[in-house]
């Protein structure tokens, strides 16, 4: 037996709609990594955490991660009121372009790019851009 249901469109949306969305999402993620700080100080004993070096990268690995989340919302906000509005994307490719990856990523035991920070830098540990 054969089904002949129609085939409906993949959903598209507008890229400058989608990219505010990820900025949205960014500052979001800002702001919810750097509640993290407070509360380890809470966790840890306060100004005595601070003491040990260890510790101390711990907290400037957050405050740049927070830096960069936020310095990612301003360069995706900045170039999207350059994209005209009339730019659509397919979301369901593109969410499938991002499984794939993910998958990819996974079966191939995680081989991190050039694009990435290595794993054996410690946190707070950085280069200036």
């Amino acid at each position: 037996m054969t089904l002949n249901a129609p085939i409906e469109p993949s959903p598209v949306e507008a890229l400058p709609d989608i990219l505010m969305r990820i900025v949205s999402e960014l500052h979001d993620v800002a702001y919810l990594i750097e509640r993290i700080e407070p509360q380890l100080l809470d966790l840890g004993g306060g100004a005595e955490l601070l003491k040990s070096p260890e510790s101390m990268k711990v907290m400037q690995g957050i405050d740049l991660a927070v830096q960069k989340t936020r310095g990612l919302a301003e360069f995706i906000d900045t170039i999207t009121s350059e994209i005209p509005q009339h730019w659509v994307v397919d979301v369901a490719t593109a969410l499938s372009l991002v499984k794939l990856s993910e998958m990819q990523k996974a079966l191939g035991g995680g081989v991190r790019h050039g694009h990435s920070q290595p794993l054996n830098k410690a946190a707070g540990d950085f280069d200036f851009f």
